[in-house]
Formats: structure tokens, sequence, C-alpha cells
């Protein structure tokens, strides 16, 4: 098959920036003569939508996403001393925010199929010490949350969702992040609501932790330089927040795009052998941050190479396991679907903008390789 004229990298958001370009320059010049730019009316009009969008009572706009997962756990009430059970296979910030709040990771293996943490595997984790269970949404597939909410109402447990990879996804019909007692969001540009730089979000229907959420972002304080404990410069800026207005009117439309581009990777891969595509859950509605494939028999950094050379992108996430980096290499764990996938996993690209053509083209070249 012919190459198509361009490369296809693993996330082009050319065409969405072209497509919002009036939307967008309209927002940030309303921005620009408003001369607001940290919190103020857009913030918290944004803040307002995407409540209303989750629903949810509260959203409190921060810095960045591990911003959220660090004040959502202080928020939690979590801190020195305490466990935070959760999984490895993940972005470091998820196991970094918890050290952060002077916490200690504890780390479960996943679940094979969904690459989210093993239910089964939560409850001989928990000790005395554990004050909180924070489950991934990895690549836009929901964890199994009444497990994990089961848990925490024995043992009088928080739960912390890190969405920052799932934006819009559900979990039985409800929006995740607003499921467990808070949720952390990002908005980092590549994610299905992204903006143009960073941001991050915190999502609660508990009044206590979106107000300490609010005070943590602004330095501790309800009211300026009356500060009442110790906090963070963490405030989402308004043109972030003007951006993220225009692009959550089209979220829906862009996850049903990227569901449907899953499918169609789905037909095209269904019998290649080495090659397995991505389970969803039953519970679950996908929004596929990432089309993440295993490929089985050691095959898989091959494969890339290849893919590469035929100027498709992709991505692993994640080669090395949070538990197996040089921070927490000293406590030991035998997490073998951890490391079983941190080898075989490989992202496709996909974003609502990827034409059928060039997903023929990425699938006949990973036939190719096999």
């Amino acid at each position: 098959m012919n190459r198509p004229e361009h490369q296809i990298p693993i996330l082009d958001l050319s065409a969405e920036i072209e497509a919002l370009w009036d939307e967008l320059n309209a927002a940030t010049q309303r921005v620009l003569r408003s001369g607001r730019f940290i919190l103020g009316p857009e913030v918290e009009a944004f803040e307002r939508e995407v409540a209303e969008y989750l629903g949810v009572k509260h959203a409190i706009g921060v810095n960045s996403g591990t911003d959220a997962l660090v004040i959502g756990l202080r928020a939690l009430g979590v801190g020195p001393g305490d466990e935070v059970i959760t999984t490895p296979f993940t972005f470091f910030a998820t196991a970094e925010a918890i050290s952060l709040v002077g916490a200690t990771p504890v780390f479960v293996d996943i679940d094979p199929n969904t690459f989210t943490i093993d239910r089964g595997l939560i409850e001989e984790k928990i000790t005395p010490r554990t004050r909180a269970i924070l489950p991934v949404h990895l690549y836009g597939q929901a964890a199994d949350m009444d497990s994990i909410l089961g848990l925490a109402e024995k043992y009088g447990l928080k739960v912390l969702e890190d969405v920052a990879q799932a934006f819009g996804g559900e979990y039985k019909g409800r929006k995740l992040g607003t499921i467990g007692h808070a949720g952390a969001f990002s908005f980092f540009p590549s994610k299905n609501l992204g903006a143009y730089g960073d941001g991050g979000l915190i999502a609660t229907d508990d009044d206590r932790v979106a107000e300490t959420a609010r005070m943590l972002r602004a330095h501790g304080a309800r009211r300026k330089y009356h500060n009442e404990m110790l906090g963070y410069n963490s405030r989402l800026d308004a043109l972030q927040a003007a951006i993220l207005r225009v692009k959550l009117r089209y979220v829906d439309g862009w996850n049903e795009a990227r569901r449907k581009a899953a499918c169609t990777y789905n037909e095209l891969l269904k019998d290649v052998p080495g090659v397995v595509t991505p389970y969803e859950a039953p519970y679950a509605k996908h929004v596929y941050h990432q089309y993440t494939v295993r490929i089985l028999d050691g095959k898989r950094d091959e494969v890339q190479r290849r893919l590469t050379e035929a100027g498709i992108g992709t991505m692993v996430y994640y080669p090395v396991p949070v538990h197996r980096l040089p921070v927490y290499a000293p406590v030991r764990y035998a997490l073998p679907e951890v490391e079983r996938a941190s080898r075989e996993v490989a992202s496709l690209p996909i974003y609502p903008g990827l034409t059928e053509e060039k997903m023929v083209y990425v699938a006949s070249e990973l036939k190719r390789c096999f």
C-alpha cells in the first residue's frame, strides 16, 4: 500500500485548531481585553460549565493534573505516615503526588485486560496505615469502581480517581471523576480535553473537600493575605480556561470519533497474529485517550522500530513501571502483569481527525511486521 502523503504522528492537533480558530481567537482576545489573567470570571465560568458537564457540585481549576492529585489527596486528609493504594502502571505523577504529601504509595498489580488496578488484589494490601485508594482510569478505560468503593466503605478509606487520561469517560453511566470522593483531571494538551498549556481540575461533591482544595490552590488562604495553612501557587489561568470553555462543547463529539476510530482499528487488526487489540469492559464507556495494543512474543520494540521507519508514530505507555523507577526501586514488588504489559504495550495514532485511509495504512504496516 502507498504511504499517505504525510507521516502519521501519534497525535495531531492541527485540524482541531484550524476548525476552532475563530472561536479560539475570540476567546483569547476576550481574556486579553479583560486584563484578568489569573482565576477571575473566565475560570469561574469554566468551573461552572465543567461541573455541569460532569454532574458534580464542585469543580476547582488548578495549575496541572499533578497539582490536582497533590491537592486532592491533601483535601481528602492524606498526609505523612499514611499509605495510599494505587497502580504502578501509570504516569509517574500518580505515585509522585502520594509521596509529595508525605504518604507512601502501595502498589498493586493490574488486570491484564483493562490495564487498570486489579480489584481482587487490593484488600490484601490494606493495613492500619492505609488512608486512601487511588485508581487510575488508564488509556480512557474505567477502573472497576464498585469494588473499589465497596472496600473503601468497609475500611473507612477515601477514593481519589486519577482521570488524567479519561475526560468524558463513564462507569455504568456516570462520568469518571465523580464516583469516588474526588477526581483529579489533567488538561495537558494531548488529553481528550486539552488546554494549550498546563491545567488541571479537582471535582467533588464534598463541600469541605472543595473548600480545602480552593484554599490549597491559593497558598492556603480563603482570602488574600489571610493564610490558614501551607498551600500552593496552583491557579488555573484565564487564557487556558477560555480555551477549555471552547473545547468543552466539542469533547463528546471528539470522544465519539475516538471510539469510532478504535472500532475501525479493531476490525482491521482482529486477525493479526501476535497483536491483541484493546478490551472495553462491559461497565465502561472507553474514550480511547490512547489506542493501546499488545505486541506478543517479545516483538514490541522491533515492531515499533519498523512502524517508525514507515512514518507511523507510536508510543509506549509505559516502558518502565513506576515501582521499577530508581526513586521507588528499593521497595521490591512482584507485579507480573504490570511488568509483562510494560514489555508488550504500544499505542497507535488516534485522534478525532484521523482518517480511515491513515488507519488502513497503519494496520497494513503493522500486519507486514508479522
